[in-house]
């Protein structure tokens, strides 16, 4: 009669403290918060160093195969850019925004500058925050508070204001109020869908029309285009 292999409770053991909300998942999410503010690229890697350490499946952090990653892609990177004029154009002005992005601007007509920024823009924030602040964060809290109806609207609200809290050192509270109303928009459809690659292509887009307006020195044309 052939003998089982031995169970490897260590492993097991590790798993389960990295999962829970334990001191060690607590050390392993202020680990990860505090080096994503730093880089977030830094950031998800460590969230995937975490998935696989702690034996989390990739889909409970948003990392599933779509139906069809080109529609998929398609649909994310036509909300980007819609939701982004949408910003521009409408709700940001009625905020009392100013048409120029400050921050940023030094962006525009520096070709030096354009390597750096897509990689910033498309892996930075397209691949590194939605990792971080939807596929993570809503993985951790939802085994803090649940997955009932309540509990995720909390997290949507939750992970949506953190999302806007991190853009204030570098773009004020004009970059806090289009974060969060950008995160809630994302957050609720990770929400309803569980997927993070449309998210990624559609915060990518985003950024990348952003960046576009601010090169092109377009921005206060499109602040203006209702609002005159």
């Amino acid at each position: 009669m052939p003998i089982a292999a031995p169970i490897d409770r260590t492993e097991e053991w590790i798993d389960a403290r990295l999962r829970g909300w334990g001191p060690a998942g607590v050390l392993a999410m202020a680990a990860i918060l505090l080096i994503a503010a730093v880089s977030t690229v830094l950031g998800t890697i460590m969230v995937l160093v975490w998935a696989r350490i702690s034996g989390t499946p990739w889909r409970e952090i948003g990392y599933v195969r779509p139906a069809s990653w080109i529609g998929r892609a398609a649909m994310g990177v036509g909300l980007g850019i819609v939701l982004k004029f949408a910003m521009k154009a409408l709700i940001m002005p009625l905020l009392g925004a100013d048409p120029v992005n400050q921050a940023f601007h030094y962006l525009a007509r520096n070709p030096v500058a354009i390597p750096e920024t897509l990689f910033l823009l498309t892996v930075g924030a397209g691949l590194g925050e939605e990792t971080i602040f939807r596929g993570y964060m809503f993985e951790r809290l939802g085994k803090l508070v649940g997955r009932g109806r309540g509990a995720t609207i909390f997290i949507v609200m939750f992970t949506s204001t953190l999302f806007g809290l991190a853009h204030y050192t570098t773009q004020g509270w004009t970059g806090v109020e289009q974060a969060v109303l950008t995160g809630l928009t994302f957050a609720t459809i990770f929400a309803m869908t569980g997927e993070l690659w449309m998210l990624m292509c559609a915060h990518a887009a985003f950024d990348l029309t952003a960046y576009a307006l601010i090169y092109w020195d377009l921005e206060t044309p499109v602040a203006h285009f209702i609002f005159r």
